[in-house]
């Protein structure tokens, strides 16, 4: 084999790239890469190359990728398959996009592949999509396994299971990683040799106390974190005001001391470091106004030097019921993290607003200076899309370590 050679990969449904970045630390060149998410192509563009491709995958010909890879990797589109979708079926579109990677692998024919998808895909139909898949990839000359992996074995702090898929056709046995965190004492048999999962405070608790900021945070450590921004409607239902508030009442009132005050919406987002969002308070039209949260509105009184006249009814806040529902549950702190979802993050253990860009982030592994493109919510979707950078590392590096032992 020569020295320093860089084994190739083609990378489909790339995403944000959290399996390409994992790849990459792992010592493989990504050659090309491919999504149909138009944010999560330009945040793969900002943070790992310009070799990502827009488009939609089955409009793109094989004869326009590079020849001579030594692997493809792909998390092929999952709606279709997860345990969350009820009404799953072996008709849905989405299922079959697993075909395009066929495709390329079929025209490649790279040595290994890594395929990526939820838990899910090998119940449905009572185990008859993931026979006909293994059976297509098996077709091609590959010797195909797959195997549930939850992410906080490996270290990564968060209990996401996945079923990865490997296939070769180089006559080995598929590497599959070693675990190395015991997560469940009730598991293992023996959990020497294991180190204790990652807990959610051991990742993210630095940042409890770092106001939620859009733009670039600077730590005391010099640290610069990016994207520390989140979604805060959760007082409605967590800590929710103990009297009834009229918002477009406290619109008109902010409206009035601000400009007593001779403040401008932008001023306000400036000073409170935000991006847009004081504007709301300052809105009422189409119901898209909001009031301050309390440490907000006492911020506000200090620089508008307003009265007291709705300090009580707006600060005070009550306690409410927490029911156990994925859009209501707080997330774990003394544990890994359950899935981070493209949906819409757990709440922080503060109950003051949602987990952050970033500490979903954190929880996938993605290192800080990853910077993700989009509005609020379409960041959480890539990040909740992705697969966790570390785990993605771990898998690539008992391939790689196949790859060289075949070439030596």
């Amino acid at each position: 084999m020569k020295k320093n050679r860089r084994f190739k990969v083609i990378s489909l449904f790339s995403g944000a790239g959290g399996m390409d970045l994992g790849f990459i630390n792992a010592g493989f060149e990504i050659v090309w890469a491919n999504d149909f998410f138009k944010e999560a192509v330009e945040t793969y563009r900002k943070n790992i190359g310009e070799h990502i491709v827009y488009g939609d995958i089955t409009e793109i010909k094989s004869e326009e990728m590079p020849n001579d890879v030594d692997l493809v990797i792909g998390g092929f589109p999952c709606q279709g398959f997860s345990v969350a979708n009820t009404k799953r079926s072996v008709k849905d579109e989405r299922n079959f996009l697993y075909k395009e990677m066929l495709r390329v692998i079929k025209d490649k024919k790279p040595k290994f592949f890594v395929a990526e998808n939820v838990k899910g895909i090998l119940s449905i139909g009572k185990g008859k999509v993931f026979e006909m898949i293994k059976e297509d990839f098996e077709t091609l000359g590959y010797k195909v396994d797959a195997r549930i992996l939850n992410a906080a074995e490996y270290g990564v702090p968060q209990a996401r299971e996945r079923v990865i898929i490997i296939g070769n056709r180089i006559g080995v046995e598929n590497p599959y990683p070693k675990i190395t965190h015991w997560i469940d004492t009730k598991k293992y048999k023996s959990k020497k040799g294991l180190k204790k999962f990652v807990t959610v405070k051991d990742a993210i608790g630095y940042l409890s106390d770092v106001k939620i900021c859009a733009d670039p945070i600077v730590l005391n450590n010099n640290k610069i974190i990016y994207n520390h921004i989140a979604s805060t409607n959760v007082y409605d239902k967590f800590w929710g005001r103990k009297y009834k508030v009229n918002q477009a009442e406290i619109c008109d009132y902010l409206k009035e001391w601000r400009n007593k005050a001779g403040y401008t919406t932008k001023r306000v987002d400036e000073h409170f470091g935000y991006k847009y969002t004081a504007g709301h308070w300052f809105r009422k039209d189409n119901n898209s106004g909001s009031i301050p949260k309390p440490n907000d509105w006492w911020e506000l009184k200090k620089i508008f030097k307003f009265d007291n006249k709705y300090d009580k009814v707006v600060t005070t806040m009550i306690e409410k019921e927490i029911k156990f529902e994925q859009s209501l549950r707080i997330t774990n702190w003394d544990r890994p993290s359950d899935t981070i979802t493209a949906t819409g993050p757990e709440i922080h253990i503060d109950k003051e607003r949602r987990l952050s860009v970033r500490e979903c982030a954190i929880l996938q592994t993605f290192p800080d200076n990853f910077e993700f493109i989009g509005s609020l919510n379409v960041m959480y979707k890539q990040i909740g899309n992705a697969v966790p950078v570390l785990l993605a590392e771990k898998i690539a590096k008992v391939i790689i370590k196949k790859l060289k032992e075949e070439t030596s």
